[in-house]
């Protein structure tokens, strides 16, 4: 962040350019005939992942709880925390059998 030298107010970039310029003198900064560098944007990476279906049997644990579909009593189960952080977090229950996806709020 870059202020004016003049009257100590904070310098805006000028649409489609690199230059910044004061908005009360107009003051200006920067060389306009440069070309602008293309910018790469990259999508931060998230470290909360949705499970499909089918994934996660392979590596989530397990625990011995009926499913209230099909009656099976094994299903895989993970936690996260759906509400504020005060509040306790929710375990997540599928069935290892019909992949059926419920939820305890404890």
């Amino acid at each position: 962040m870059k202020f004016c030298p003049n009257c100590d107010i904070r310098l805006k970039k000028t649409s489609g350019s690199t230059n910044l310029e004061c908005p009360k003198c107009q003051y200006s900064e920067g060389d306009s005939t440069k070309p602008e560098e293309e910018k790469i944007s990259e999508e931060p990476q998230s470290d909360f992942m949705v499970l499909d279906e089918n994934e996660g049997k392979d590596v989530l644990p397990t625990i011995e709880i009926e499913c209230e579909k099909c009656g099976n009593n094994q299903a895989v189960w993970w936690m996260l925390q759906t509400r504020s952080a005060d509040e306790p977090t929710t375990q997540f229950y599928r069935c290892t059998k019909c992949s059926y996806t419920w939820r305890n709020y404890a």
